[in-house]
């Protein structure tokens, strides 16, 4: 398999943020990358607007 085509700072940040060594980050299959890239986001997203759900007048 092919390593992914990211670049080392890019590599550090995910490996970091995903609780992974950077060896393992290198040869994730891509399409498990994304996924992971996008529960982070999603995650990322609920953090930043705690609550938003439970507007109450």
């Amino acid at each position: 398999m092919k390593p992914l085509q990211i670049s080392p700072e890019t590599a550090i940040k995910l490996a970091a943020e995903l609780n992974v060594p950077i060896e393992r980050l290198m040869h994730m299959p891509q399409h498990i990358l994304l996924q992971k890239i996008a529960e982070l986001a999603k995650q990322e997203a609920e953090n930043q607007h705690p609550g938003k759900d439970d507007r109450s007048s």
